[in-house]
């Protein structure tokens, strides 16, 4: 490849990277796997990696990967980021927008923009030479912290714009809800403490000292304000300049001219908070032109020309009836609060977890409180405080015990840590949610293995450890009360299938504290197999594995302590012999060239009776694309149970035609009726 090629080639990729971080981020239409997407990725940075020379500030290589900093600095901000005067009345309201209207000259008809109040981290970024230079997090005002390190690791902010003057943005980090669910689903079986909100989840990562975690947090961020009066002429009129530039907004805006038309605005926005993906609690009302905000000013607090309606937090009250204590894989006691069942936000709570000693000791929580339970970020019943005052005579504190309630094994507060753990790591609770872990579908995807099975296996000693998963056989699950003929041999079948997952999924699996999904990924390319793993020596691990993009000294010394463990080596051996997993390979699937779906594209969703792995390589087999949303030009959307409003409502949008996996098989074997 000469010079000039492996310029052009290196372009090439930065683009399509950049074009499809803006599919997945800002328009959440994806257009290629996320396979397909590491591998681009791959590619240029073997490219870099060969031909330092080509690495460029804006390239998608950069933003990942900066050292560990000691400490963030402090960093002024252009102009203050003042906070808003809020309302929770229309009374209130009203008077804010006759204010306006008498601050303006006499015969002025301002106009109003309404759009939703984020419920993030607020932030400035700073945008020099059609460059990002700079990230700034609200601080007291004035102050703030350069996290410019870790706002470079967010996808959907452009690194590089076309516009060369100065651009001071004011902005909002923000987390999707479904990325607070796949990370509190991971934590919750690593045994780690769960994020309470997307706000605590985006604020906390903001101040992360290495960016390498930060870009694990799926962030995201939406432009707020321009700071800049020669950008465009109003409010509305910048944001849509900001989508031109392709740098994300929350897209929401709209205008009124009088309170009926601002509440009908401000009604609207409260109405689809369900169905956004991000949170909000209220809306911002602004005097939409510059000129008239500059006439307006402000005071010492706020500005006088904005203000925010804020939207009530739903919030039930329930009694306690008992507080239980689960004990998760890595041994840690989490104490949850039984509640009388109560409705909250369309759904039905009767638990919430009180997370650990410091959270119980806060509210001082007992057994037959009366409490109020909001929905963190309209997803995790919280505890948010006690009526006291309606306390029954003669309650005590609740204190977490100091020994296991499952195997009566010491508990323990290693220094440090706010959770209590179990000691013992033969625990029947740590045993089955390590099993728990391995079958889930982000590890060794095997259907059919759900907690309560695991249970009943684990307590007849027919699984003592995850290996004994593929010694299983149809007279021992037929021992288990309950299991028919069929339903077991789905079980087995399912545990067959896991066979051939690859190396880095089986790392996954194992549980190993720091080695998730994306680290599973990264060490896989440097060690593919078990023989590879097991031929490390855990003492020479830091100059073996140091050097891998992403990992740092905390998951090496985690993978040393693992290897060190002859009961974990074991079970290596085990896996080895029974042939579990294949070797890691970063290769495209051979793609069929004719079939019955050739043409044809597919998005399979909801629950299915098999994995979505096993039916994606069906269709592809037979000739048929895969999609990961539905798009246009999407031809199925193949829906099992539980399937999501949104990829209904895109089907109906695209045209896109909803079968059951029946109706795929009738495709798959080439029906005419189907195919018609």
């Amino acid at each position: 490849m000469t010079p000039l090629e492996r310029r052009a080639r290196h372009a090439d990729l930065a683009a399509q990277l950049r074009e499809h971080d803006h599919l997945y981020y800002d328009l959440d239409e994806p257009t290629i796997s996320d396979e397909e997407y590491d591998r681009l990725y791959r590619e240029l940075v073997d490219l870099e990696k060969q031909y330092p020379e080509l690495i460029t500030p804006d390239s998608p290589t950069q933003r990942i990967g900066a050292t560990p900093r000691t400490e963030l600095k402090a960093a002024p901000h252009v102009a203050p980021m003042t906070s808003l005067d809020n309302t929770y009345s229309r009374q209130e309201l009203a008077q804010f927008l006759e204010r306006v209207a008498r601050g303006l000259p006499e015969g002025s008809r301002p106009v109003f923009s309404i759009e939703p109040k984020l419920d993030g981290a607020s932030i400035e970024l700073l945008y020099r030479g059609g460059r990002f230079v700079q990230g700034i997090t609200r601080g007291d005002g004035v102050v703030g912290e350069d996290v410019t390190d870790n706002v470079r690791t967010i996808r959907n902010l452009p690194l590089t714009i076309p516009y060369q003057n100065d651009l001071t943005l004011r902005a909002e980090v923000v987390v999707f809800r479904r990325d607070l669910i796949a990370l509190n689903e991971e934590r919750a079986l690593a045994g780690e403490p769960l994020f309470a909100n997307t706000r605590n989840l985006a604020s906390g990562s903001l101040r992360l000292l290495d960016p390498r975690q930060v870009a694990r947090r799926r962030l995201r961020v939406m432009v707020w304000q321009v700071l800049e009066r020669d950008f465009a002429e109003d409010h509305a009129s910048s944001l849509a300049k900001l989508r031109e530039l392709r740098i994300p907004t929350h897209g929401v805006l709209e205008l009124g001219t009088n309170v009926d038309e601002v509440m009908h605005a401000i009604d609207a926005i409260e109405a689809m908070k369900a169905t956004l993906e991000y949170e909000l609690d209220g809306a911002v009302v602004k005097v939409n032109t510059y000129k008239e905000q500059d006439i307006l000013g402000r005071t010492a607090k706020f500005p006088r020309w904005a203000i925010a309606y804020k939207f009530k937090a739903d919030r039930a009250y329930t009694r306690v009836l008992g507080i239980s204590v689960q004990v998760g894989r890595t041994g840690v006691l989490t104490p949850v609060a039984d509640l009388e069942p109560v409705q909250l936000a369309g759904t039905t709570v009767s638990r919430a977890s009180l997370h650990n000693e410091d959270q119980v000791a806060r509210l001082d929580v007992r057994i037959g409180d009366l409490v109020g339970v909001e929905k963190a970020g309209e997803i995790i019943p919280q505890i948010m405080d006690v009526k006291f005052e309606e306390r029954p005579y003669g309650t005590e504190p609740f204190v977490l015990p100091r020994s296991c309630p499952r195997c009566g094994s010491p508990a323990e507060k290693p220094e440090g840590e706010v959770q209590i753990r179990c000691t013992n790591v033969e625990c029947p609770a740590r045993v089955e949610g390590s099993i728990l872990y391995f079958s889930r579908r982000f590890a060794m995807d095997i259907d059919h293995l759900g907690a309560e099975l695991i249970q009943k296996l684990c307590s007849l000693g027919l699984v003592r450890s995850i290996p004994d998963l593929y010694t299983l056989t149809l007279d021992d699950l037929l021992k288990i009360e309950r299991m028919a003929e069929k339903g077991s041999t789905n079980v087995l079948r399912s545990i067959e299938a896991s066979r051939s997952r690859t190396f880095d999924r089986l790392l996954i699996g194992l549980g190993i504290e720091h080695i998730g999904q994306v680290i599973a990924k990264q060490l896989a390319r440097k060690v593919r197999s078990i023989d590879e793993l097991l031929a490390l020596h855990p003492e020479s691990l830091t100059s073996e594995l140091l050097g891998v993009p992403g990992i740092g000294p905390k998951m090496v010394q985690s993978l040393a302590t693992y290897l060190a463990d002859p009961k974990n080596r074991q079970n290596l051996e085990r896996f080895r012999e029974l042939h579990v997993s294949v070797p890691f390979e970063e290769t495209a699937p051979a793609r069929a060239t004719e079939g019955p779906l050739l043409g044809k594209s597919f998005c399979v969703t909801g629950v299915l009776s098999r994995s979505r792995d096993e039916i994606h390589r069906e269709i592809e087999a037979a000739g048929g694309d895969v999609h990961t949303t539905v798009k246009k030009g999407t031809t199925y959307l193949v829906a099992g149970e539980k399937v999501g409003k949104s990829k209904l409502t895109s089907a109906e949008k695209h045209g896109t035609l909803v079968i059951d996996e029946a109706r795929l098989r009738e495709l798959i074997e080439g029906s005419e009726e189907a195919a018609g």
